[in-house]
């Protein structure tokens, strides 16, 4: 394959909003999860508020939660996504991942590793977060919330999917910013070299080499972001999804799971897994399975009862 130059040039944006002492600061990267779970509780807040989303059954003009309700799930919500996407990636990558690529880069010694030096087990600088393990902590914090506080789970399920792809785009524009999670190599015309004097720093070199890639991050940011809130707030707004709890949920996780399956065809391994079939493949696979298993339940005829 003849490779053209990029002619779109990546941008050489410090990884640090403010650097504070040696490598501590306020990275972009922290800042994308504040902004994306504050945009998200301000917005079903709102939502709450919308009378018409709530007038015909199950709902009878009583919406499922109140804003106190929602502000305490979302520092619940923030506690799950921290430890479940650091988990996760300890599982899936760190474990799973380093067993079958010992020789990926990012494993070095893992996962014995873990056991020698157990603190790469939080090192989120060493290795990232993972977005299943965080989708996970957080179903599991919204399902114990919602067991404590006697609210229906289906239907909060339906507004915290309604608002997610907000903090997936937020994710994957600062994975772009941070010069990580890079395409696989390309001739197209967009292609980007992802290595800048920031990117020397961080990495000591530019792990991603200096021919064009995919911005695969941007593609994330379109599809699992724009395009799939598109999808669910319509579904919300719309088609009135959420009278039959548990399908917008259901939407969001067919609807990421086919848009990661996808890009997961011009996005760079982080490892050889199967051939061609990635460890992020394999992660959409049980999304898909979520996905039907929620659609049969809103979908069998039976609404939802109100939580006693």
């Amino acid at each position: 394959m003849r490779l053209a130059p990029a002619t779109l040039p990546f941008p050489n944006i410090d990884p640090y909003l403010i650097h504070i002492y040696g490598s501590f600061g306020i990275r972009w990267y922290a800042l994308s999860y504040i902004v994306g779970l504050l945009l998200a509780w301000w917005l079903i807040v709102r939502m709450l508020r919308e009378q018409d989303l709530w007038r015909n059954p199950p709902f009878n003009g009583k919406p499922p939660a109140t804003a106190d309700n929602i502000g305490d799930l979302f520092v619940w919500a923030t506690f799950g996504v921290i430890l479940g996407g650091r988990i996760g990636w300890d599982l899936f990558y760190g474990t799973i991942l380093c067993s079958v690529s010992p020789q990926s880069p990012f494993c070095s010694g893992l996962p014995g590793d873990f056991l020698v030096h157990p603190v790469r087990l939080v090192s989120a600088w060493q290795g990232g977060m993972s977005f299943h393990g965080g989708l996970i902590g957080v179903a599991l914090a919204l399902w114990l919330f919602c067991r404590l506080h006697k609210l229906d789970t289906l239907r909060i399920g339906d507004l915290a999917a309604s608002v997610a792809p907000i903090g997936l785009f937020f994710g994957r524009l600062a994975n772009f910013v941070n010069g990580e999670l890079w395409g696989r190599v390309t001739d197209a015309p967009w292609g980007m070299v992802f290595c800048t004097p920031h990117i020397k720093t961080m990495y000591g070199g530019c792990p991603a080499g200096l021919l064009p890639r995919h911005p695969s991050q941007l593609y994330e940011a379109f599809l699992e972001g724009v395009v799939l809130f598109v999808i669910v707030q319509a579904g919300f707004r719309i088609f009135r999804w959420h009278e039959k709890p548990g399908l917008v949920t259901a939407a969001f996780f067919a609807g990421y799971g086919i848009f990661r399956f996808l890009v997961e065809f011009v996005r760079e391994p982080d490892g050889p897994f199967l051939g061609w079939f990635t460890m992020g493949m394999a992660l959409t696979v049980p999304l898909w399975l979520i996905g039907i298993a929620f659609a049969w339940i809103a979908l069998r005829g039976k609404p939802a009862q109100a939580a006693a």
